[in-house]
């Protein structure tokens, strides 16, 4: 093979991270030259100058997780190429992921194709979303495409400020949680949930919890 693709895995799970080792490991032209349980031991190698092309991480990692080394890679390594690899298909990551600078995001049900696919696209400098969760969007649009009708232009999603508490219990409403079992689920009480509810139904400027509910799918506030 003309190239070499050099390949650092972050992952704290040793069985998953020695399961995608293998199967690299078949690939002539791919060579897995580090294994790290979190974001932190990746910069003990790239200190040591061990500079890798590709940089495979998952998100939820102790120490320092995949979305805050994606960012310090780009800041600090910007020639290095994230590839996210990640259980967690939800838009909200996926979008975080590519502001800091991924160059790739795949779920971990990823064939191992589309695996060799993605490492070999962002090696030569493109971009890559897995084919599911480029589904899972395409569907998302298509929805809110439909349903934007329902809403009036003051209610758009980027004018309305809405808490991490807010867009939890806002994720359990469209559930179909009651406010007794949200309260149960984020150790709160009844009489914070309603105010939540009662928050989140006037920043939508929508009428009930069943509009709310539109509001949220129609916006991809809820999965």
């Amino acid at each position: 093979m003309s190239y070499m693709i050099r390949i650092i895995l972050v992952e704290d799970h040793l069985v998953v991270r020695n399961g995608i080792k293998l199967l690299l490991d078949t690939q002539e032209n791919i060579q897995v030259i580090a294994e790290v349980n979190n974001g932190k031991e990746v910069f003990s190698y790239l200190e040591e100058k061990v500079i890798p092309d590709i940089i495979i991480t998952d998100i939820n990692m102790p120490g320092m997780d995949g979305i805050e080394l994606t960012g310090k890679l780009t800041e600090q390594y910007p020639n290095v190429k994230v590839i996210v690899l990640s259980m967690l298909d939800n838009h909200q990551h996926v979008a975080q992921a590519f502001e800091k600078g991924a160059k790739g995001y795949l779920v971990k049900n990823v064939s191992y194709d589309e695996l060799l696919f993605a490492i070999k696209h962002v090696f030569n400098g493109g971009r890559y979303l897995c084919e599911e969760l480029a589904m899972l969007l395409l569907e998302r649009v298509i929805a809110q495409s439909s349903m934007f009708g329902v809403f009036e232009k003051d209610k758009l999603l980027d004018e309305i400020d809405l808490s991490e508490r807010e867009l939890e219990v806002l994720q359990l409403i469209s559930d179909g949680y009651t406010n007794v079992e949200i309260a149960d689920k984020l150790f709160l009480s009844k009489r914070t949930v309603e105010g939540h509810r009662q928050n989140l139904i006037e920043k939508t400027k929508v009428r009930n919890s069943a509009s709310l509910i539109k509001y949220a799918v129609a916006n991809g506030l809820v999965n």
